[in-house]
């Protein structure tokens, strides 16, 4: 049975690198993200089926709508991959960077993970009986976070403390769902310095390129991982900063 994969945020940086890892491993892709031409283009490169959907997750109402009708267009979704975000140095507090982050990382986020629960609950339901192979899902959610999320960001607070949204989100789902009949993997990938716009073109250390970044989350993909850093090295960091004493993360940081 072909499987079928959702990437939203899919036009650029590791959204594009993983749809195109999926499909390449067989899966067909919808692609969604802001930028239908760039999607379109993604598209006609992969070697299996592409859907395309224009999607704005700052507008939620309307992203949740777009995903549900690329969802329902697909032949199968599998998987969900929520990778679309953004972040801005911001020293001096403006609210415009500070709240499109928050409308992005938070807002956005909760709004397609939660509409990817629904659509798999309500799927197990409808197939409920249904002569599945043994340890088959009835769907899994990736979400995409940051080794960010583990402190606080003088520069860009509002993003460290988006992707720490985003940690404890997926794990209050993962916690959610021992209580659920329906059998839905929830997996939180935590980035360090990949290679995107989001770099801002700094030569960053242990910086990763999109494709590598792609080829673990995959990996943690098929192995039903809970969690991931990417790379593994960066795990190294998380531990740091949960035992570093705040006054000396507070000099290392500014």
């Amino acid at each position: 049975m072909t499987r079928g994969a959702i990437v939203v945020g899919a036009s650029s940086g590791i959204g594009e690198a993983l749809a195109r890892r999926l499909a390449a491993d067989g899966y067909e892709v919808g692609l969604a993200a802001r930028r239908t031409d760039r999607l379109r283009a993604i598209g006609e490169a992969l070697p299996t089926r592409a859907y395309v959907a224009t999607m704005d997750v700052t507008e939620t109402r309307t992203a949740r709508e777009a995903f549900f009708e690329l969802a329902d267009a697909m032949d199968r979704v599998d998987l969900v991959v929520v990778s679309a975000g953004t972040g801005a140095l911001n020293r001096d507090l403006e609210w415009g960077p500070e709240r499109e982050t928050i409308a992005v990382n938070v807002d956005g986020f909760t709004a397609i993970a939660t509409a990817a629960i629904e659509f798999f609950e309500e799927r197990a339901g409808s197939e409920a009986g249904r002569d599945a192979p043994d340890g088959d899902l009835d769907g899994h959610l990736v979400g995409i976070s940051s080794v960010a999320s583990r402190f606080g960001n003088p520069g860009a607070p509002a993003y460290n403390a988006s992707k720490a949204f985003v940690n404890n989100y997926l794990r209050g789902l993962r916690h959610r769902q021992h209580a659920r009949s329906a059998d839905i993997a929830i997996t939180t990938v935590e980035p360090g310095f990949v290679d995107t716009d989001m770099a801002m073109g700094e030569n960053l250390f242990w910086m990763a390129s999109p494709e590598t970044a792609a080829a673990q989350i995959h990996r943690a993909i098929e192995n039903r991982r809970r969690h991931v850093y990417v790379t593994r090295r960066w795990r190294l960091i998380a531990w740091l900063f949960a035992l570093l004493p705040e006054s000396i993360a507070r000099r290392l940081l500014t």
